[in-house]
């Protein structure tokens, strides 16, 4: 128990350090408007962030206080990434054709649609809900990012700047996560399972107000039909190495996360107490959460850091790396339940420096037309895989083995980006040289 708490503590404070640091040798801009434009952005992207965190804590809980049986919990489970995959690539390919703003008020609409199916104690109901949760999912991951990579560049702000956007939003997005847990917790405590799902329908309601006053409508390309756009991106897919290798690594890193995500708790919760631990094999849920948020909140303050130093694509590949082997050590060394702890905490702090860098990343490669749509297609085998482990009775140490070798895959995609990129950089060098030679001439 003890070290949990302790690390959240020293965690806190290796953040704050690492902020005000980052925060005084940051890149920055002036431009009044693009600190109104950032804020903007922020704020609803927080609150669209808020929305799912206050639901995902008591989506189990709420299940189970239905009487649902293991097995219909599980179908629930499977159904929300299912529909993710399948109807989520649908759903959140729309944006590039009717409109980023349209599908973000979408989001809204759908995901308000699955908190009010958490009334009824009936399983279709809830299936349903399931059905609308996991569309809703695929369009917050996509149009949001689309509507601000396209905003940010059709506005003419200096490209660099969006690395830092991503960089605050990874860090508002764990701030808002903690919290959300505790406002979730407080309103379960007082009202029941239910009630966290009635506060993130109000704050989707809010996030819809705002969108609507603030935000303008950007599209991919309107003028294609969804088909030509499907085509579209299997073309660029097919034809363009660096977006299939950018596709892969956010897969297979995204996979092992969400995979990580349903077995933390079990993988540091003690098989049984022993006398010393005074019989108590309790975790305490909401440190070790709040913990890992700080950690992500970390890695965003590194990736700031990070991008002075060098490329993100050159970068990412000693993350990857160090990502595979934290988990190496639930995978292998699952009984020590500190020693798992600490690599969880590594873990994070990878993953608070993978999003803005697959957010820089993807804004750099991902063609404007058919953003969104390339996006959702990103999140078919990510989904393919939490399915395909949920589905599975694995022993826990052998599904931690498939992360790492999801990751080890990543890292192999993420040299091969790296190789990719720099020999086009030494194609295009000497063609600039001699633009600049002819200049002086």
């Amino acid at each position: 128990m003890a070290i949990f708490i302790s690390s959240f503590w020293v965690l806190v404070v290796i953040c704050c350090l690492l902020y005000f640091f980052t925060k005084s040798s940051n890149l920055k801009s002036e431009d009044g408007a693009f600190k109104k434009f950032q804020m903007v952005y922020l704020i609803v992207y927080a609150l669209a962030m808020a929305a799912d965190w206050l639901q995902g804590p008591y989506v189990y809980a709420l299940y189970d206080s239905y009487n649902m049986s293991k097995s219909e919990i599980e179908q629930l489970f499977v159904a929300g990434f299912g529909a993710s995959m399948v109807f989520g690539t649908i759903v959140g390919s729309f944006a590039d054709k009717y409109g980023r703003k349209t599908n973000c008020l979408l989001y809204g609409l759908l995901y308000g649609l699955s908190c009010l199916t958490k009334h009824f104690n009936n399983f279709w109901i809830l299936m349903l809900g399931r059905l609308l949760g996991g569309t809703a999912t695929s369009i917050l991951y996509s149009a949001f990012e689309s509507w601000l990579v396209y905003e940010h560049n059709s506005r003419g702000f200096d490209k660099e700047l969006l690395s830092s956007i991503f960089s605050n939003a990874t860090l508002s997005n764990s701030i808002v996560a903690i919290i959300a847990g505790l406002v979730a917790q407080k309103f379960a405590d007082h009202f029941g399972y239910v009630a966290p799902f009635d506060v993130s329908l109000t704050v989707l309601v809010i996030m819809c107000v705002m969108i609507v006053i603030l935000w303008s409508q950007n599209y991919g390309d309107a003028q294609a039909s969804m088909t030509d756009s499907y085509q579209s991106a299997v073309t660029y897919l097919k034809t363009d190495s660096k977006i299939l290798c950018l596709g892969l690594i956010q897969s297979l890193f995204e996979g092992a996360m969400y995979t990580f995500v349903l077995e933390w708790t079990p993988a540091l919760t003690p098989d049984k107490a022993t006398p010393a631990e005074g019989g108590e094999t309790g975790i305490p849920h909401g440190w070790i959460f709040a913990g890992f948020m700080v950690a992500i909140m970390i890695g965003s303050s590194l990736f700031t850091i990070l991008c002075k130093l060098g490329k993100v694509e050159s970068f990412m590949r000693s993350v990857l790396f160090v990502a595979a082997a934290s988990l190496c050590v639930p995978a292998f060394i699952p009984e020590n339940q500190s020693l798992v702890f600490i690599s969880f905490l590594v873990f994070e702090v990878c993953v608070g420096i993978f999003w803005p860098s697959m957010g820089t990343m993807r804004g750099k490669y991902v063609p404007e037309q058919v953003r969104s749509t390339i996006m959702n297609f990103f999140r078919i085998p990510l989904n393919f895989i939490v399915i395909l482990i949920l589905l599975q009775d694995f022993p826990r140490v052998v599904i931690f083995r498939c992360c790492v070798g999801f990751l080890c895959a990543s890292f192999v995609m993420q040299q091969i980006l790296y190789k990719i990129e720099c020999r086009a950089q030494e194609i295009l060098l000497p063609v600039v040289q001699d633009r600049k030679l002819g200049q002086k001439c």
